[in-house]
């Protein structure tokens, strides 16, 4: 196997643009087969190599593993970087800690490219497990041979072989590994094991769909790449098929949203479809943001300023509110609005509150309802700045002017507000 090893990654190029390449080593089989080729062929492949370990405490073995590890690296002569595993322990928390660790450890020491053992019973496992928990087609493309992750490149150099051509090797066994209580070691030991015995390929074309799947993915991508279908106007000039895809792409680029519920993906499909005019939370803190024009999905931030202050500009003076610059009867240069005041009084300048009303072409309008027909994006109104003057609303900053201020009674305009865009 060793020199099959060495031919594969030399001819898919894995380290080719790596110095420093860190091994994730749990201690089991599989991890250690890995560290073994990578120490074989480190001069090889002109690379530093180091060995990260999570000691997460739930064995009694555990103490033994780490200091083994620890031990081996120091015979080695390559760093050991080892953390402890907090918290209430799960699979899946276990896992995300354990991929936090490594990113941190990349960045903290230089290194471009972390190395993990899974090869291909693990991948025809993924695909099998996806196929039961009804994941969509483009998830069954499984495991990925290298991927960009923290600060450079996650490679799994071992994917293309089973695990049945590992060597015997110095290693230690998990007992977890055979409770029947993880639905992987199910899978694993009960439902692939009877499914072989009608097609002992079946490992082998499992991870043949995963490559299928992906070169398909892969290539679907390449051909809408210089689409704009975040504008809603090109997005719905296509079949509800290709819809269907372009948002399973757009997703596909946020990890955190990459496996969204089904109901909620169709939930957005009828939002886009039918131009409405929402923001709609998703889980891990992102947002759905869509006007009339267009649609984006960004990550939820504490708002510092949810509500503008009242600000109150006198005759003489200027002031800057949000991201505008206000002059009352002074010019400025370069005003991107100007408003006819009625008198002389002070002016207000504040959000909308509910009952806001404004005259426009001689009609009271309340201005929520002005927002929605002039097609306001959500996310903006409650931004808005509106312009008071003795109690009357005499305009919104950058959207409209009321009748009030483009007709005063007596037709002489003696004092303005001056606005300008900062």
């Amino acid at each position: 196997m060793k020199q099959e090893f060495y031919k594969v990654a030399s001819q898919r190029h894995f380290f080719d643009k790596h110095d420093k390449v860190l091994i994730a080593v749990s201690g089991g089989l599989d991890s250690m087969t890995l560290l073994s080729l990578m120490l074989d062929y480190q001069d090889a492949f002109k690379i530093e190599l180091g060995i990260a370990h999570v000691h997460h405490g739930q064995r009694p073995e555990s103490d033994a593993e780490a200091a083994y590890l620890a031990s081996y690296a120091e015979r080695q002569a390559i760093p050991f970087h080892l953390s402890r595993f907090t918290g209430n322990f799960s699979e899946e928390g276990a896992r995300d800690f354990r991929y936090q660790f490594f990113k941190d450890c990349m960045e903290q020491k230089g290194y471009t490219a972390l190395v993990t053992a899974h090869h291909a019973d693990d991948q025809a496992e993924t695909v099998f497990m996806r196929i039961i928990r009804g994941s969509r087609l483009r998830h069954l493309s499984g495991i990925k041979e290298c991927q960009a992750f923290g600060s450079g490149e996650l490679i799994r150099p071992l994917l293309s072989f089973s695990k049945s051509e590992f060597e015997p090797i110095f290693h230690f066994e998990d007992d977890s590994n055979q409770s029947r209580n993880y639905f992987r070691n199910r899978v694993r030991q009960d439902y692939l094991p009877l499914l072989v015995t009608e097609n002992p390929k079946l490992n082998q074309h499992l991870c043949h769909l995963a490559q299928e799947v992906d070169d398909l993915t892969t290539a679907i991508s390449d051909l809408i790449k210089d689409i704009d279908y975040t504008c809603l106007e090109v997005f719905n000039a296509y079949p509800d098929s290709i819809q269907t895809y372009f948002l399973q792409d757009y997703l596909s680029q946020i990890p955190d949203l990459k496996t969204l519920h089904k109901a909620q993906f169709n939930d957005l499909l009828h939002i886009l479809r039918t131009h409405q005019n929402k923001i709609i939370p998703l889980k891990a803190d992102y947002q759905l943001i869509v006007t009339y024009e267009d649609f984006k999905i960004e990550k939820i931030h504490p708002e510092t300023d949810e509500v503008l202050p009242n600000i109150m500009v006198e005759s003489g003076n200027q002031v800057f509110h949000g991201s505008f610059q206000f002059s009352f009867n002074q010019k400025i240069d370069h005003v991107d609005q100007e408003v006819p005041l009625l008198s002389d009084s002070p002016v207000y300048l504040r959000s909308r509150q509910a009952g806001d009303s404004i005259i426009i072409n001689g009609q009271t309008r309340k201005v929520r309802r002005l927002f929605i027909d002039q097609k306001i994006p959500l996310s903006e109104r409650d931004q808005a700045i509106i312009i008071e003057q003795d109690q009357k609303i005499l305009g919104i900053v950058g959207i409209a002017v009321s009748d009030l201020s483009k007709y005063p009674k007596n037709d002489t305009i003696n004092n303005r507000l001056y606005i300008k865009k900062n």
